[in-house]
């Protein structure tokens, strides 16, 4: 049985994620694998050791952790999620559910994705609670931010109607140490095109497509940047489409709609003198559609560092339909908007094609004024702290996103380190280490 034995607030935290992440919280729906009652328990048994009280709740099947400390009106919510993307444990050096330590950095799925902010605000929550607090705090860990945040979208929902809104949210779901004031919103859209066989004479070949990300090693669609990073399913489309080969069938390492596939391999066929060979009119066009669909010209409400971003990152085969899942970010609220522009470049590319765009109509997107005073307060204890820093956007989108509706201040920011939902994930020791401090100082000054 694990248990926290924590010896001051460094070791604490270490100790806390390599026990966090033994926990196999993977979410990963096409597999119907979700996170079990076990990490939560774990959490509410180790805060409790802590007397800190808190509540296992759960929603469709996903579970999370709620509680509150201090007294009076809520001024500030904690939150963060236990749940991970799943692995390809082929790329990893070490055991992805082993906390490795190797130098200044630790190795494990989630140790900064979101595992290690999970730790530091329960070791926050450890030293607040010794406190004489001014307002009350609330904290919630979740189990279904990778696939959604409903249960953040609930967590909100219920403090509205309870009249607990925070004025302030801090959304430990960062990374670099620097506070997240703006990040895009997140939107699916789903292409179906049907199986269309004919069969021609040629030689079959193959091709095989890797990720490249030579600045920035991370596998999070919302980290590709164009133009920089290499997506295998984009590289196959230019393949397709410079070279006009019919396509026999389509393989990848595919994970999750929004973890580029560090691979695909295509199976095409080369016209001319051989067998006849069954290729597939469907799936070539679909093929061919791929670079048009992510160029399309989707408007934006709101600046971004990182524009829109349109990366397809899962591929099958379902009810005799090629199905192409994509992931959009964008600083829009408007579904409308992104549905029509898509349906534009579908319809002279893929007129056979179907399309179907999905978001959460209760979320919006992270856009917080630097001049409000949790970044300001932010500010502060970071640079106290030695870290030289300033507001910064975050490429992904995180649980916030169903609180700044409803008017809360909010910022995300976690510890440095990288590899974010690839392999090799990693924090960086000394600078999980401070994120206990900054929690703490953080919710004593506001």
């Amino acid at each position: 049985m694990r248990s926290a034995s924590p010896e001051g607030m460094d070791m604490d935290v270490l100790e806390l994620l390599s026990q966090l992440v033994e926990f196999e919280t993977v979410n990963d729906p096409a597999k119907g694998i979700k996170p079990t009652k076990e990490c939560p328990k774990f959490i509410k048994d180790t805060l409790e050791e802590w007397e800190v009280e808190a509540d296992v709740f759960e929603e469709n099947g996903y579970y999370g952790v709620l509680g509150e400390i201090g007294k009076g009106y809520p001024k500030l919510l904690f939150m963060a999620h236990f749940d991970v993307v799943p692995v390809n444990p082929e790329e990893w050096n070490t055991d992805p559910f082993k906390l490795t330590i190797i130098g200044n950095k630790a190795y494990g799925r989630g140790s900064v994705d979101d595992k290690g902010n999970v730790a530091a605000v329960m070791v926050a929550l450890k030293e607040l609670a010794k406190e004489d607090i001014k307002g009350k705090i609330i904290f919630a860990f979740t189990g279904d931010e990778e696939i959604g945040g409903f249960l953040a979208s609930k967590i909100a929902e219920r403090l509205k109607e309870e009249n607990k809104l925070p004025k302030y949210m801090i959304n430990a779901d960062g990374i670099g140490m620097k506070p997240i004031i703006r990040r895009r919103k997140g939107f699916g859209a789903v292409i179906r095109v049907p199986i269309k066989k004919i069969k021609v004479k040629g030689k079959i070949k193959s091709k095989t497509f890797k990720v490249n990300t030579p600045i920035l090693e991370t596998r999070h669609a919302a980290y590709f940047l164009p133009g920089v990073d290499t997506h295998p399913l984009i590289a196959a489309s230019h393949f397709v489409r410079t070279k006009e080969v019919p396509v026999v069938s389509l393989e990848g390492k595919f994970l999750k709609g929004n973890v580029v596939p560090s691979e695909v391999t295509l199976t095409y066929l080369e016209r001319g003198d051989g067998e006849e060979v069954e290729v597939d009119l469907g799936l070539t066009e679909l093929m061919r559609s791929i670079v048009p669909v992510v160029r399309a010209p989707i408007k934006a409400e709101k600046y971004s560092d990182y524009g829109v971003s349109i990366t397809p990152n899962m591929y099958s085969i379902e009810n005799e339909k090629h199905v192409l899942r994509l992931d959009i970010r964008a600083m829009s609220n408007s579904k409308e908007d992104i549905e029509k522009t898509l349906k534009e470049v579908i319809s002279f590319t893929l007129p056979e094609g179907e399309l179907e765009v999905k978001t959460n109509e209760k979320a919006g997107y992270l856009f917080t004024s630097p001049e409000e005073k949790i970044v300001k307060v932010a500010l502060e204890v970071l640079r106290e702290l030695g870290e030289d820093v300033k507001p910064v956007e975050g490429p992904g989108a995180s649980d916030s996103r169903y609180f700044t509706p409803y008017g809360v201040k909010a910022i995300d920011i976690g510890p440095k380190g990288g590899n974010i939902h690839g392999p090799n994930e990693f924090v960086e020791i000394d600078s999980l280490k401070k994120m206990p401090k900054v929690y703490k100082e953080i919710a004593l000054r506001l």
